[in-house]
């Protein structure tokens, strides 16, 4: 079980002083499975202002890219809380401890 991070989506702003297209959120989904199993957590991360000594044109963004910047922007702590939680609920839908519906 490995947690795989992808990206929704991109939000870019079209001029920032003399930079074009620049990304400022990026939008996430992380999960994981075991079997029939799986977890997964999603949200959105605004990025620091953009450094035109290591500014990445928008056309040349990978998704590599966007998920490194969107850890980074959240923080280890943070990245490692959300993976935590997913391996929990992977563990809560092995062995149930609540349940919901109707006795009929």
């Amino acid at each position: 079980m490995a947690v795989t991070w992808d990206v929704v989506a991109l939000d870019a702003t079209k001029t920032v002083g003399s930079l074009s297209d620049v990304i400022t959120t990026v939008h996430w989904t992380a999960s994981d499975s075991d079997g029939d199993h799986t977890g997964s957590a999603y949200g959105s991360v605004g990025l620091a202002a953009a450094d035109s000594g290591s500014f990445t044109a928008y056309a040349s963004v990978t998704k590599d890219n966007a998920v490194a910047w969107a850890k980074a922007a959240i923080g280890s702590d943070e990245v490692t809380a959300i993976e935590t939680g997913i391996a929990a609920q992977i563990t809560e839908s092995k062995s149930p401890t609540k349940t919901s519906g109707v006795p009929w």
